[in-house]
């Protein structure tokens, strides 16, 4: 066992040893020589700084409360503490990890600066817009038009305990990230293994370009999961057309074009490929572009599109709706029954909607991270939250907005409407599949090349690396909504 491992041993026994009695001053004691070597780096790489500061348990929170001591932001900006921060140590390991440490963070910097910000919250929800802006500005695989300033204003409208964030504030948070992106420190020898952010060298492979493209993501709450070793439970050539952009945006019309792709639903990701699956084929940059997490997603027929026949509608987490066009009306339910089915399986729960009365409705976060519940635990979660839209659903309904109010404030209650109605069709469609069996199905089997199932030992790679979290084009389900696909009346898919 090694040192650093005998240390932390110590900590638990400890810890313990003492739990029924509080928090004793040996395990504080523990906790402080644990969190100096850490900041000192004294036989720890920067690399494990994390993931000790991130575990759920008592002794890992007491390690960085320690850990958090040796930093003084007493002055200075958020931004400019996260920066500090970043530089000590990578923010790497698990999302629940990564969330862990940044809420350390927020009660850190509110300790040194409890005027800034009225709250705590108020300080962790500033710094979860921070990374999720610096994603949207700096993401190596973000495409298509960045968000505003005046967008991220308006993201955050009423989450200060029902109150908005002062204006100034905001619009110096979202210049100083656009100017200077977040970037945390690096172990020597992982620059050397691979070249610095923003750098293609020229002979570098595709393969390894887009190996860092994958795992550059800064953004600890949206992470796509990429595992080399995920089962492919569905594959095959499907033509896609995009019909809404995120927040149900209406795609601008030259973008709405019919493309071919060969589909392959691998784990929770549906990578759309312009040549057909092979094993050892590298993602390239496109491949990525066009990848499409199908985590608290919904995929249904499209009965309001007569143009062409077997197509399904998928609409996404953060409300991007897209067309397939299958080969046939078979390969369509099961294109259908497949990404429903990975989708309840596999979707964690929402992270609790933000606490306040909003001026404006927003939807809640969807983690993009793998359930950690067990199938009949997840079944449970999708029931309870079936019964709660439901009932939220009816109660939005029995009371309308009054004929006398603003345009915008009868749009935001067609809007909540709107999401709640989708929530409550999806949740049905979870249970349902979770019911019948579909899910322990889906777990047990991964696709051959006959029509049958059989027992997956291990599936193909889509790019032989270790497992890595990819951001797969952009999808950010907490921000403010715009014009979902249906808002007030039905309008035709064209």
């Amino acid at each position: 066992m090694s040192s650093n491992d005998l240390l932390e041993k110590e900590g638990h026994e400890h810890l313990s040893h003492n739990l029924n009695n509080g928090t004793s001053s040996s395990n504080v004691e523990a906790a402080q020589r644990l969190a100096r070597r850490l900041y000192k780096l004294d036989k720890f790489k920067r690399s494990d700084v994390a993931k000790h500061l991130g575990k759920n348990n008592e002794f890992s929170r007491l390690v960085a409360e320690e850990y958090l001591k040796f930093f003084n932001f007493t002055g200075m900006s958020l931004d400019l503490s996260l920066r500090k921060f970043f530089k000590a140590f990578s923010l790497l390991g698990e999302t629940q990890e990564r969330e862990r440490v940044l809420v350390h963070f927020s009660n850190r910097y509110y300790h040194c600066n409890p005027n800034a910000i009225s709250t705590q919250d108020g300080v962790h929800c500033l710094t979860c817009a921070i990374m999720l802006l610096n994603t949207d500005l700096h993401g190596h695989v973000n495409i298509g038009r960045k968000m505003s300033c005046q967008e991220f204003i308006a993201n955050l409208q009423g989450m200060n305990e029902g109150q908005d964030f002062p204006r100034e504030l905001l619009k110096a948070l979202y210049n100083s990230i656009k100017n200077e992106k977040l970037e945390w420190a690096v172990d020597d020898e992982e620059k050397k293994k691979s070249p610095s952010d923003g750098t293609d060298e020229k002979d570098n492979t595709n393969q390894s370009k887009a190996g860092n493209r994958i795992g550059n993501s800064n953004n600890p709450f949206l992470d796509i999961p990429h595992d080399p070793n995920a089962a492919v439970y569905k594959s095959g050539f499907l033509t896609r057309k995009i019909h809404a952009d995120m927040d149900g945006k209406k795609t601008p019309r030259g973008k709405r074009g019919w493309k071919t792709f060969y589909a392959v639903l691998k784990g929770s990701v549906l990578y759309l490929q312009k040549d057909e699956y092979k094993p050892d084929m590298a993602l390239s940059e496109d491949d990525l572009k066009n990848a499409v997490s199908v985590h608290h997603a919904l995929a249904s027929k499209a009965t309001d599109y007569e143009k062409k026949p077997n197509v399904l509608k998928l609409k996404t987490a953060d409300w991007r709706v897209l067309l397939f066009q299958a080969p046939s009306p078979e390969e369509m339910e099961s294109w259908i029954n497949k990404i429903n089915c990975v989708a309840a399986v596999f979707s964690a729960p929402p992270f609790p909607a933000a606490i306040g009365s909003q001026k404006k409705f927003s939807r809640p976060l969807l983690p993009a991270t793998t359930t950690k519940l067990s199938q009949d635990d997840q079944l449970k979660s999708h029931e309870a939250k079936l019964k709660q839209i439901s009932t939220e659903l009816a109660e939005h309904r029995s009371y309308p907005p009054d004929k006398k109010l603003k345009g915008k404030e009868v749009e935001d209650y067609k809007l909540k409407e709107h999401y709640l109605d989708f929530e409550k069709t999806r949740y049905e469609m979870y249970v349902s599949l979770l019911k019948d069996g579909s899910g322990k199905e889906l777990l047990s089997t991964a696709e051959n090349d006959g029509p049958g199932l059989k027992k997956c030992h291990s599936s193909p790679s889509l790019n032989q690396e270790p497992p890595v979290s990819a951001k797969v084009k952009r999808n950010i389900s907490e921000r403010k909504d715009y014009r979902p696909e249906t808002p007030s009346v039905k309008q035709k898919v064209t």
